[in-house]
């Protein structure tokens, strides 16, 4: 049972969370200061600090939880999938969990506003790549310990990952120049191209 100092600290962070996400996404990251934010909250500069160690941090919490949640269900998928079924079963059939970690912490239209905002400031993009880098180094690892690898002699796990988070990429960058600007749009439009990884990788494309 949450106790009312635990209820009160998440209400706190939960507010700055969503404070630095608006104004990330009204008038900027770089322009945007920690005071700013702690002022929207009515809060100091020191109680921000308690819960983000800066900016960086606060813009890409959402992302990391809903990272966490993946690293997790790749984990707790079957033991018999094939590794790239085990990645396409745990992004898919683990949709609606990352929906309700999304709400947990800030509304889907905030989250998708500032996955748009990521993609288009060079700091947070560069960010977001070096931070992405980590979670599929971790996958990796995940995948190796599944498979009984070694991850640093066998390239497999890492070129599983690799393609997989190629996939990723591809298909938020399409959605997000697309005019169906839904959470659910994302899910479809992955799951529609991890079906084309098989046929774009070994088949040939030159129409008949």
């Amino acid at each position: 049972m949450e106790t009312l100092r635990e209820r009160k600290k998440r209400r706190t962070r939960e507010a700055l969370l969503r404070a630095a996400l608006e104004l990330f996404t009204t008038q900027g990251y770089e322009r945007t200061t920690v005071d700013e934010i702690a002022a929207a909250v009515d809060v100091s500069q020191r109680t921000f600090f308690r819960y983000f160690a800066g900016k960086e941090d606060a813009a890409f919490a959402v992302q990391d939880m809903t990272e966490a949640v993946f690293v997790a269900a790749v984990r707790a998928r079957p033991p018999h999938e094939a590794p790239m079924t085990a990645l396409r079963q745990a992004f898919l059939e683990g949709w609606e969990t990352f929906r309700e970690t999304v709400e947990s912490a800030v509304p889907v239209e905030l989250y998708l506003r500032m996955y748009r905002t990521i993609d288009t400031t060079p700091a947070l993009l560069a960010a977001h790549l070096r931070r992405s880098a980590a979670t599929e180094e971790t996958v990796a690892r995940v995948l190796a310990e599944r498979e009984g690898v070694d991850v640093d002699a066998d390239p497999r796990p890492r070129l599983a990952v690799a393609v997989f988070s190629g996939v990723l990429r591809v298909s938020e960058r399409q959605w997000s120049a697309g005019r169906d600007g839904g959470l659910e749009a994302i899910r479809a439009l992955t799951a529609s191209y991890l079906d084309q990884v098989g046929s774009a990788l070994t088949g040939h494309w030159r129409a008949s």
